[in-house]
């Protein structure tokens, strides 16, 4: 485990349960003050609870909707206020939509995803790019989450391959752009973790042949420490592009 810093700041959305909530705790663990994002004050709140095991662990809730860049800002203004930095984004927070056919899925089910998966990505990785660049000592690291949908679409999955191949562009624009800042992005493209929303898929999904068959899964461990090694190295290294995955789920010659 990597040793106590409690000068560091984390940002982690989507925290309220899946991987935002395990990768979290994890960062809480190493000793990161962690902020708790998302949208329902209520579920956070009692992450916060739940994860606080002694005086020594600091942690807090925040609500905010991704989608909205005023409410994006107002995050960062509270950020900032209280603690003058940000050191580690992790920006986890996502949508999907049923598998459907191309042909009939709706404005509201391809702006929904977008807004979310893609411009709610950019609204917070800009305020925090800012807030990096401005603070001393200067930078910090930003984490994307990609999905390995990143690379290969499951089948009827259009809005949601689109917004995350949109992310690796994003990731790779934002590694660029922070060179001279000191910041460091990087994308973790994460494949069958066993959380309450994907639970389903060890019961049946649908296939690129057109079957449904379950898939593999993996303990959400696994990705959460696969994030805190991202956000424990110095900025002088980085992983731009990290796959994590089950490693029988069909991903490898999917299709």
């Amino acid at each position: 485990m990597n040793q106590p810093t409690r000068s560091k700041i984390a940002l982690v959305t989507g925290a309220g349960s899946g991987v935002g909530l395990a990768v979290a705790n994890v960062l809480l663990a190493d000793g990161f003050t962690v902020v708790f994002a998302g949208r329902r004050l209520d579920v956070l709140q009692a992450a916060v609870q739940a994860a606080i095991t002694d005086n020594e662990s600091h942690a807090e809730a925040i609500a905010v909707d991704i989608r909205d860049s005023a409410s994006v800002t107002a995050l960062f203004d509270q950020i900032t206020e209280r603690y003058g930095r940000l050191d580690v984004l992790f920006n986890n927070a996502g949508v999907n939509t049923p598998a459907t056919p191309f042909d009939e899925l709706t404005d509201e089910q391809w702006t929904n995803v977008i807004n979310t998966n893609l411009n709610g990505a950019f609204f917070c990785a800009r305020a925090a790019f800012g807030l990096m660049r401005k603070q001393s000592p200067q930078g910090g690291r930003i984490i994307n989450n990609g999905s390995i949908s990143a690379h290969v679409p499951r089948p009827q999955s259009a809005p949601y391959t689109a917004s995350k191949h949109a992310i690796g562009g994003l990731t790779k624009s934002i590694a660029l752009d922070g060179r001279q800042y000191n910041i460091a992005c990087s994308q973790i493209d994460i494949g069958n973790a066993l959380t309450s929303l994907s639970a389903r898929m060890t019961k049946g999904v649908l296939q690129a042949n057109g079957t449904i068959a379950p898939e593999p899964m993996m303990d959400v461990r696994h990705v959460a420490d696969a994030v805190r090694y991202i956000a424990a190295l110095p900025l002088e290294a980085n992983v731009l592009d990290m796959t994590i995955m089950a490693s029988h789920m069909p991903f490898v010659g999917r299709g």
